[in-house]
């Protein structure tokens, strides 16, 4: 690791950042657990793909850059697999402390 002060601040600024990305996926989880939840005490489908071509296309209207059309919908996508993974193999309790 460097000790170059200006290197060291510009890491501190980004692990903050990590740090709210890793806040905002969690309660994202949290609200699809309820979401899960919900969808099954009336019988309907967990999946609705409509709705994640929907969310592609609005964050990629409303997206002001530098992240990529392309980079923004891998990003996504990926953030849509792993919370399914997470809700099918149970990871998300009920009433998840917040």
């Amino acid at each position: 690791m460097t000790h170059d002060p200006h290197v060291r601040g510009l890491r501190d600024r980004i692990t903050e950042l990590d740090r709210g990305i890793l806040e905002a996926l969690n309660a994202r989880l949290r609200l699809a657990g309820e979401l899960k939840r919900y969808k099954e005490s009336r019988g309907l489908e967990l999946v609705d793909a409509e709705r994640e071509e929907w969310l592609l296309h609005h964050l990629a209207e409303h997206n002001p850059g530098p992240l990529s059309r392309e980079g923004l919908e891998q990003l996504y996508r990926a953030i849509l697999e792993l919370v399914k993974r997470e809700l099918v193999r149970g990871s998300v309790p009920p009433r998840a402390a917040r």
